[in-house]
């Protein structure tokens, strides 16, 4: 939710407008696409993909025989350098989707005063970023309802472009869909959306038994409210407007109920082993993406299931 100070000093307005009237997606998309491809080139060197030992063509590593197994699996070449057997594995071509859904409603527009990125901005370049990851690992990505599953390197051009030409609504939430049972989801928004729908969401998306991460991405200021004296609230996408008289009694109200907000979604995403974590937008974009890669890294078939953390990213 927008705020600004009714009679304060214009150069400490809190928030940029949450309508984005002066940092619209398309001046700002080639500065994300940018920063996205940075960060993607800087981790991606050491990050092994998620290739698996299966039936693939491709050599993956040698093991050592175990009892019982078929002889003619045996490496002989491998194994006449030293008095032990080895087998040579080879990768488990494991490919699947990965859905990704960035927020890109009015209400990630909103960044206050000292944050770099709005929510909107943070949000994209982290999906650009995990994109470029992913389908470097072998991965299909895409976009519900924007963007079918691609493998193509250009992957990052080309979400771009669907968004720059997609004149739908924007919803906070991804759209009615059923991924594959063997898929993995990454929802990105502020979540301030009722828990009611946020239940009916993840009920959705996870019938078919996939599994994925709520990624939380909020502004510094929503998460300390720093606001005192006389301050109206806007809300983004109603256009409602409610005027505090003195905003710094409200601040405990306030934390108490993100609080319980977030521990409704946790509880909701408990059931479901799906990963729920938060990400302030004064944190490192890299840092968001090393978690995400390595939860989605830990397994397979609901990687996400087997991947907890105690703080935000």
């Amino acid at each position: 939710m927008a705020a600004t100070h009714a009679h304060a000093d214009k150069e400490i307005i809190a928030i940029r407008r949450a309508d984005g009237e002066s940092r619209t997606l398309a001046a700002s998309l080639p500065r994300l696409v940018l920063e996205a491809r940075q960060i993607a080139a800087n981790v991606i060197h050491g990050l092994h993909g998620r290739r698996r030992a299966g039936t693939g063509e491709n050599f993956w590593q040698y093991r050592r025989f175990v009892s019982g197994e078929p002889a003619q699996r045996v490496d002989w070449r491998r194994s006449a350098r030293d008095d032990l057997l080895y087998v040579r594995e080879q990768e488990w071509e494991a490919a699947h989707t990965v859905w990704l859904w960035p927020d890109r409603s009015q209400s990630m527009a909103f960044a206050s005063r000292t944050a770099r990125d709005s929510k909107l901005e943070r949000a994209l370049i982290v999906t650009l970023a995990l994109a470029e990851l992913l389908v470097a690992g072998g991965e299909r990505v895409g976009i519900p309802g924007l963007l079918n599953p691609t493998a193509s390197r250009s992957v990052i051009d080309r979400i771009a472009q669907a968004m720059l030409h997609d004149d739908a609504a924007r919803p906070s939430l991804p759209p009615s869909f059923v991924p594959s049972a063997l898929a993995e989801i990454v929802v990105l928004s502020d979540f301030w959306s009722p828990i009611s729908e946020i239940r009916a969401m993840l009920a959705g998306l996870s019938a078919s038994g996939a599994h994925g991460a709520l990624v939380q991405v909020v502004d510094p200021a929503e998460e300390s409210f720093p606001y005192s004296g006389r301050v109206e609230f806007v809300e983004p996408e109603s256009g409602e407007v409610i005027t505090a008289g003195r905003a710094e009694r409200w601040a405990e109200d306030y934390v108490a109920r993100v609080a319980l907000h977030r521990d409704q979604i946790r509880a909701e995403t408990g059931k479901l082993d799906w990963l729920f974590t938060t990400h302030t937008t004064s944190r490192s974009a890299a840092e968001l993406l090393l978690f995400l890669h390595a939860g989605m890294s830990t397994g397979r078939g609901g990687a996400f299931s087997n991947f907890r953390a105690g703080r935000g990213a």
